[in-house]
């Protein structure tokens, strides 16, 4: 009787479509778009392709199964999930839960720099966007950031404080199908461009294409595939949203009826496939009129080189542009409201509030978090050294104790957990309610014993920068 209460008090979704468009929204964010294309460029092209696709097929199903059932097994979010199952083993949940908090930080600052250059387009100041130092002007000034991300913020509180059918489902059943449409029709117009720059080289979208895909192997070390590797991992904990508590608290909104392994297939399906689709949108335009150095700026990549590709466009530029930051803006709504909501589920249970008192506070714990990380670009500025030896400021250290620490750790503990503790069996128990087939358990059993804490126990110890001390 307590679970069936808790379901009804923190709401769920109708069905087996919901869920998956909202798991699918929640994947498919910032996370594709932006930061699979740079990876991809910089890390070998197809190369990266396709260790992530392995990743996908293997640890990211793994993952994914392993978050979903123990959501709706226990009905209950991550904080108390662990806990319910091994009450040793509450700490996971709290881990978990420090994921989204620190994800919560910064976010909101790259969705209101998203916001911020969709009006430049819509103001049609698009040629403005493309001139050197816009961006870091924007980025360093000590107002405007604030100003775009609270825009961001507002509208992310807004739909999460309306809740979990009639906000969140409801938001994501309608962008989603938006979505992919709209990256399906720049990937297309991206492959049919053409440009001869001013030495008279003549570069098409479709060579744009081979360089993405083709796989590079130059230079190719041990350790530089290891740090591959880990980029790959990183990427498939960002899109995927697992081992951060929102695949386990979206699990435990799903109904009984509803067939999970049909679901998880679907989540992976339409994750990867837009990641592919914008590594297909992004990296052909930008090698045709920027060459493969273009490929080279980073994160910047979207809010530096993209706008110089669209000005490069002609007449098309500022249209191509506006639909481009539209699309971006949706998928960053998608994936922020379910950090919101993550936070928001376990502290209405650690704090016994309302759903609309919860929420007022996240926003209140968002608004002045994320307000430091755009003052990290100007009155809090500094550079720090990062264990991967790159250098970073505020953002970058969120980010990096997030992803590339926090994350490889929680997977490697809850591979112990249920693999060890509980037993693959646990799990798939859940996969197979209501007669439901369970197809790929053997592989599941398989990954969380031996290959998951193997990998994720080299991946973590890469991430606090262990290996390069030897390297040393």
């Amino acid at each position: 009787m307590e679970q069936k209460k808790d379901k009804k008090t923190k709401g769920g979704f109708t069905g087996s479509l919901g869920f998956v468009l909202t798991a699918a929204g929640s994947a498919v964010g910032v996370g594709n778009i932006w930061r699979f294309p740079y990876l991809a460029a910089r890390d070998g092209g197809g190369l990266f392709i396709l260790i992530y696709l392995i990743l996908v097929l293997t640890f990211g199903f793994t993952l994914l199964t392993t978050d979903i059932a123990i959501g709706r097994k226990t009905g209950k979010n991550a904080w108390n999930a662990f806990a319910s199952i091994r009450p040793k083993w509450g700490f996971l949940g709290k881990l978990t839960f420090l994921v989204p908090v620190i994800i919560m930080t910064y976010y909101s600052v790259i969705g209101g720099w998203i916001v911020k250059y969709l009006a430049v387009y819509v103001t049609g100041q698009g040629a403005a966007a493309a001139e050197d130092g816009y961006f870091t002007s924007f980025i360093s000034s000590k107002i405007a950031p604030v100003v775009f991300m609270l825009i961001f913020l507002a509208i992310s509180a807004f739909i999460v404080f309306n809740g979990v059918e009639k906000g969140i489902e409801k938001f994501s059943a309608a962008v989603m199908p938006g979505l992919f449409i709209m990256i399906i029709g720049i990937a297309i117009y991206s492959l049919t461009l053409k440009h001869t720059d001013a030495s008279g080289v003549t570069r098409t979208g479709l060579q744009g294409l081979s360089v993405y895909l083709m796989p590079n192997f130059e230079g190719l070390t041990f350790s530089k595939f290891l740090s591959i590797l880990l980029d790959a991992m990183s990427q498939l904990f960002f899109s995927l949203s697992v081992s951060m508590g929102i695949m386990i608290t979206y699990g435990s909104y799903v109904k009984k009826d509803v067939n999970l392994n049909k679901s998880v297939a679907q989540i992976e399906f339409f994750d990867t496939g837009v990641a592919l689709l914008a590594g297909m949108m992004i990296i052909p335009a930008i090698y045709v009129f920027s060459g493969t150095e273009g490929m080279t700026s980073g994160p910047s990549l979207m809010f530096v080189s993209l706008p110089k590709v669209f000005a490069s466009m002609g007449k098309m530029g500022p249209v191509i542009g506006l639909a481009f930051f539209v699309m971006i803006l949706l998928a960053a709504l998608t994936s922020n409201i379910s950090i919101m909501e993550t936070l928001v589920a376990n502290c209405m249970n650690i704090f016994k509030t309302s759903r609309k008192k919860t929420a007022g506070y996240i926003t209140l714990y968002s608004l002045v978090t994320a307000t430091l990380i755009c003052l990290g670009y100007s009155v809090f500025y500094f550079e720090c050294k990062m264990p991967g030896g790159a250098t970073g400021q505020l953002l970058d250290i969120m980010d990096y104790a997030s992803n590339s620490f926090l994350m490889p750790l929680i997977s490697l503990l809850t591979s112990i957990f249920i693999g060890w503790v509980v037993k693959p069996k646990w799990i798939e128990e859940e996969m197979t309610v209501g007669a439901k087939k369970f197809s790929r358990k053997r592989l599941y059993a398989f990954m969380i014993r031996y290959i998951v804490p193997a990998i994720m126990g080299v991946l973590f110890l890469q991430s606090t920068g262990v290996f390069s001390l030897f390297a040393k």
